[in-house]
């Protein structure tokens, strides 16, 4: 009917633009058919436009709207009677109209058409077809006959057009949804689909995507052009505006609250769609995620599936969250983020329908980690975000520390302006620079001066000692560091003689107005290729390129430098970001170093998300961290856990008041110490999990959502949290590389494109450190049903006893519980025994008069025996040997476990 339709309207309009072309607008004979020319090119425009809207799927949407282009283009030439290039004008736009419609018409007919008949009907659409250009011949020789002038059969058209189209709309409610798709995947959001072949041309399968969004069925609609029967929420269906929609997409009501007989019969009636042939989507999740990572799901997959051979097809949607019609912790986001506003559609390959719904999803992370990768391209270097956050506000706050400094966004860019460009010459053609500064103003500045240099900036660990400090500026062929006269007195370390030192005192010794004046003016105007040649780069920063090389703290060996790209970096703060987005009133407390990998990670992340960063030189200085703290008011704290024990014992409980979120990472977060840090100051602390090769995040505990009829789980106890968005991680035998089911034990393997570039200069440790393009971390984990990650020890931190593996952070944690301390005060490790090939010993702070009552305590908890160290193997010490970054120097405790049993303490 629509092709009848469209035809005859177009001979309609044919023949009396032939005659309005001669009467109205004065053309001869010759040039009276110039109009209906102009009518003919605008069809072949706009059935090329037509083609490549609808990027591979029959796009109905389009017919609606060519069909309200053609009512009103021949009711504006009815109306006004335009002169030449006016009638030209609207020709032609008629004619994309008709090129919008035309098309997926077409397409209509042949996708419809049963292959064994598609000839016949092709040929049947085509004489009806011809039969309505005659009756548009017809019909405007009758018009004329009636009276009626050209105008006036324009107009007459124009209301036909109108009425068949509203009819049709009314018919047919989903071509109204699918213009309104079209209209909106086609200019607030850019949508690119991967994997479409995947979904079956024909049969049944079962749509499974996660749901970030309330438009997250528009993006399906746009990326498969065979009709899907969503299963929908009641209170949703029930909807008045939005009942019509989805009663002609055939969606199935779904009510968790009508009782099981009512969950019931949708699933049935979801299963019959799915034995009928048709493509069924269901959320499995059950409501819209709230946190950005993707939630559990529920098992009515299951119900639908079972006793079915229809196969799964996981879906993933990524950036959409945080983009319009997403709800971030409960508020709908109105305003879009950015327009168009990318959105990436993936379909996975299908599975079968015996496949558990924590495979189901897993398959879905998995394509969210491939599209994480496709976006990446997309990426900008380090420091650009934070230049757009200085264009867009340049007046609020960005570095502070306790010395009084407190330099907006616009200061600190300039400063740093300022110190790349004085730094030019002394850099040179040196693509590593090294930086050896404390948490800092200075350090902060230092480190986006070298981004915007197009240099790696070397963050040196001043804490590990002369040999590691002297083995990483080797390893980096560093030719230059710049640092503080006031910091390197406080060192014990010496700076090496072939190095040229740059003193930052003496570099922004004095900075002349005119000099700040014009680094503003940069900072503010240049584009940012400009600006990064202002700063001495000598080409425009690439993803590809280093931004960070951060090496090990060597505490296992010879520190291995870790190079990090920017593509990395800015994976892992987008990755954060998502899941702990920040405000421009948020403030960090910046007590962990740059060479810390948390730490380097800090900084980038509260420049781009716009939040500003209090800095203090030593974490160890709780009382001053405490009253920095309280005074300006900080709502973040990164920190490790032995630095919150120290806040614990020496911070008052008002001083930390205004924390909304305490993350730690680096060494596991004991129950006892999160518990303790919750009474004492009202919030208890979330711990994540990273590794320096990952930049470093790998998994996050976040807030969870509580409103009225929900509950999203962002932590779990003893958990790290889930992995970030676009983080695959695989839990595998140690010994085969086997993955292992969900919920067992076994090592832990890092998939995403924050994984590092490699070490540096060490092929060897890079080929050894990866498997199948994933990072071996070392450590011993599981996953639950829900995605939430779960360590044990790292595989290096065993002892084999008698032929049984003995995990030493085990027995570390079963001694601390019996002592009933908060603060860590044993550290285990394994030497040589001739007996039973290795013994634990343990180092401890613990008074000797404790010792007795806390082995009676671990002795009946049921540890086997292989783990209970005995009386005569603990050694008695004042202080852990503790790394400059919290964590437990396992050197240092290895070689006094050596000395103490060589010296007869065994």
């Amino acid at each position: 009917l629509g092709s009848v339709a469209f035809w005859g309207l177009a001979s309609l309009l044919g023949q009396d633009v032939l005659v309005y072309g001669k009467q109205v607008l004065g053309f001869s004979d010759t040039y009276k058919g110039v109009p209906y020319a102009l009518f003919a090119i605008g069809v072949g425009v706009g059935a090329a436009l037509a083609g490549k809207l609808s990027r591979g799927v029959v796009e109905v949407g389009l017919i609606p709207l060519g069909a309200l282009g053609l009512a009103i283009g021949t009711a504006m030439l009815g109306l006004f009677v335009p002169g030449w290039f006016g009638t030209f004008a609207w020709m032609a736009l008629l004619g994309v109209a008709s090129g919008f419609a035309v098309v997926p018409l077409n397409a209509l007919v042949q996708w419809k058409a049963p292959a064994a008949r598609r000839g016949a009907i092709i040929a049947l659409v085509n004489c009806l077809s011809f039969a309505g250009i005659l009756v548009g011949n017809l019909g405007c020789l009758l018009l004329a006959r009636l009276g009626c002038d050209c105008a006036q059969i324009l107009l007459i058209a124009a209301a036909l057009t109108l009425l068949a189209t509203l009819w049709a709309i009314w018919l047919l409610p989903v071509a109204l949804l699918r213009l309104c798709v079209v209209l909106l995947t086609r200019t607030l959001y850019r949508v690119r689909i991967v994997g479409q072949s995947n979904v079956p041309l024909q049969g049944g399968a079962l749509l499974v995507p996660n749901h970030v969004s309330f438009f997250d069925a528009m993006f399906l609609l746009v990326a498969i052009d065979r009709p899907i029967r969503f299963v929908v929420e009641q209170s949703w269906y029930e909807r008045p505006w939005l009942r019509p929609f989805l009663q002609g997409l055939r969606a199935i009501p779904i009510a968790g609250s009508g009782g099981p007989r009512v969950l019931l019969k949708a699933l049935r009636d979801a299963g019959q769609a799915l034995d009928e042939g048709e493509l069924v989507c269901l959320f499995a999740e059950g409501e819209i995620s709230r946190m950005g990572s993707t939630l559990p799901f529920r098992r009515g997959m299951e119900r639908i599936l079972k006793g079915r051979r229809a196969p799964v097809v996981p879906v993933h949607l990524d950036r959409v969250y945080g983009a319009l019609g997403s709800a971030r912790q409960g508020r709908v986001q109105v305003v879009p983020s950015r327009v168009p506003c990318p959105v990436t559609v993936s379909f996975g390959v299908p599975l079968p329908a015996s496949t558990a719904p924590v495979e189901v999803r897993r398959a879905v992370d998995e394509l969210g980690e491939a599209a994480w990768r496709l976006r990446a391209a997309e990426l900008q270097p380090l420091h650009v975000l934070f230049v757009r956050q200085v264009r867009r506000a340049p007046w609020r706050s960005a570095l502070l520390d306790g010395s009084g400094k407190h330099l907006s966004r616009l200061q600190a860019l300039g400063a740093a302006i300022v110190l790349a460009r004085r730094l030019r010459l002394a850099w040179g053609d040196q693509r590593a620079v090294g930086i050896l500064l404390p948490p800092s103003v200075g350090g902060a500045l230092t480190a986006i001066a070298a981004s915007l240099s197009g240099r790696a900036a070397v963050s040196l660990n001043y804490t590990t000692g002369q040999a590691a400090f002297d083995s990483a500026i080797r390893q980096a062929e560093l030719r230059t560091i710049v640092t503080s006269r006031a910091f390197v007195e406080r060192l014990k370390l010496v700076l090496p003689a072939h190095v040229t030192v740059l003193w930052l005192e003496d570099v922004l010794a004095t900075v002349p107005r005119g000099e700040r004046i014009g680094a503003a003016l940069r900072a503010l105007l240049l584009p940012i290729g400009a600006l990064e040649r202002a700063c001495g780069a000598r080409s425009r920063v690439q993803l590809d390129d280093v931004a960070a090389i951060l090496f090990s703290s060597g505490s296992t060996g010879e520190p291995k430098g870790v190079v990090l790209t920017h593509g990395n970096l800015q994976a892992n703060c987008d990755g954060v970001a998502q899941l702990l987005p920040l405000e421009a009133r948020d403030r960090l407390i910046g007590v962990l170093p740059l060479f810390h990998s948390f730490g380097n990670l800090a900084l980038w992340y509260a420049l781009q998300q716009g939040a500003s960063t209090v800095f203090h030189a030593n974490p160890l200085d709780a009382a001053v961290v405490g009253e920095l703290a309280a005074t300006h008011r900080a709502t973040v704290l990164l920190a490790t856990p032995t630095f919150l024990q120290l806040y614990l014992r020496r911070c008052e409980p008002g001083q930390l008041g205004s924390l909304r979120i305490v993350l730690t990472g680096a060494e596991k977060l004991t129950d006892e110490l999160a518990d303790a840090f919750a009474d004492r100051f009202g919030i208890r602390p979330v711990q994540g999990y990273g590794c320096t090769e990952t930049a470093p995040v790998v998994a996050i505990s976040v807030p969870g959502y509580r409103a009225a009829g929900f509950y999203q789980a962002g932590t779990r106890r003893g958990s790290v949290g889930r992995p970030l968005p676009g983080v695959v991680v695989t839990i595998v035998d140690p010994d085969t590389r086997q993955p292992k089911p969900i919920g067992e034990t076994g090592l832990v393997l890092v998939r995403g494109a924050n994984v590092m570039r490699g070490y540096l200069g060490r092929d060897d440790l890079t080929v050894a450190a990866m498997h199948d393009g994933q990072y071996v971390t070392g450590d011993l984990g599981r996953l639950d049903d829900d995605g939430f990650l779960f360590l044990g020890d790292r595989l290096s931190r065993f002892s084999k006893i008698g032929g049984e593996m003995v995990p030493h952070g085990l027995v570390e944690e079963h001694l601390q519980a019996c002592s009933g301390r908060v603060e860590r005060a044993f550290a285990v490790s394994g030497v040589p025994d001739s007996k039973k090939g290795e013994r634990l010993m343990v180092l401890t702070t613990l008074p000797a008069g404790e010792l007795p009552a806390v082995l009676l305590k671990l002795a009946a908890r049921g540890l086997p025996s292989l783990f209970v160290p005995r009386a005569d193997q603990f050694v008695p010490v004042d202080a852990l040997p503790l790394l400059g970054t919290g964590k437990l120097d396992l050197r240092a405790v290895k070689e006094r476990c050596l000395a103490a049993a060589a010296a007869g303490g065994a």
